[in-house]
């Protein structure tokens, strides 16, 4: 089955790093023209007929609508949205606070609402799109040391699944994808070394945490791989789903 995602437009926030970079070099493998959102920019972005690399906070709604309302005026309509920008916070729920609360909540959880509100506004009246939520298997399952990041997770799932049963009866697909450990600079960031690596893949008993049974780490285009396959026609009656991209570390599905 053809994909259908050559030649439409997709916001892909989260962009210049990560996973959100490895969605954009699938989407346009896949012939998409990709708006490469995010908050800061690599310096070899540049702007061609495929790729518009753009500055967002998502957590500013009015940036956020005036660039979905630039993009549908000089480029058309955007058919598909991804929502990979978010932060991590880590520390016990005693040593967090307020501020590191509310930029989690605001960017992970916020910055969903932000873009898929703009997206839904614009998809609705042509009763076509779909949107896929990066989040985590944090969201569904609890990490010591990790409230806030794993709260902002849960959010952005539920509400992603709950926009998915509004916009159903227009056609418009929801889905999440929920990453494990990931071989990405927020991952790495929480390492002392790469030895670590190895303690992540065994699992800690002392902090309750499974290791992951296919016994490695994801790579970036192993999440990318499964948003592609969320936005593309071989998902087509695919919508409020949650999957699971994580090597069985939650040993659920």
């Amino acid at each position: 089955m053809p994909t259908g995602i050559a030649g439409k437009i997709a916001l892909v926030t989260g962009a210049a790093g990560g996973i959100g970079a490895a969605v954009v070099s699938a989407l346009l493998a896949e012939g998409a023209l990709v708006v490469a959102a995010d908050n800061r920019q690599a310096a070899s972005a540049e702007r061609t007929e495929q790729l518009w690399p753009a500055t967002l906070d998502i957590t500013d709604s009015a940036a956020v609508d005036a660039l979905v309302d630039t993009v549908e005026t000089r480029w058309g309509p955007i058919g598909l949205g991804v929502n990979v920008a978010g932060v991590l916070a880590t520390g016990l729920v005693t040593e967090t606070g307020d501020a590191d609360w509310r930029r989690v909540l605001d960017i992970n959880a916020g910055g969903v609402f932000h873009v898929s509100r703009a997206l839904a506004r614009v998809m609705g009246p042509r009763r076509s799109g779909s949107i896929v939520t990066v989040s985590s298997n944090a969201g569904g399952i609890p990490r010591h040391g990790m409230a806030a990041y794993a709260a902002s997770k849960a959010a952005a799932t539920m509400f992603t699944r709950c926009l998915g049963l509004e916009l159903a009866p227009l056609g418009i697909r929801c889905n999440i994808v929920a990453p494990g450990s990931t071989l990405t600079p927020m991952q790495t960031g929480m390492w002392a070394d790469m030895e670590d690596a190895a303690r992540v893949i065994a699992g800690t008993p002392e902090t309750f945490r499974t290791g992951i049974p296919l016994g490695r780490l994801a790579a970036p285009e192993d999440i990318a791989a499964s948003v592609v396959f969320l936005l593309s026609e071989a998902a087509r009656h695919i919508t409020m789903a949650d999957l699971y991209v994580d090597g069985g570390a939650t040993l659920r599905g």
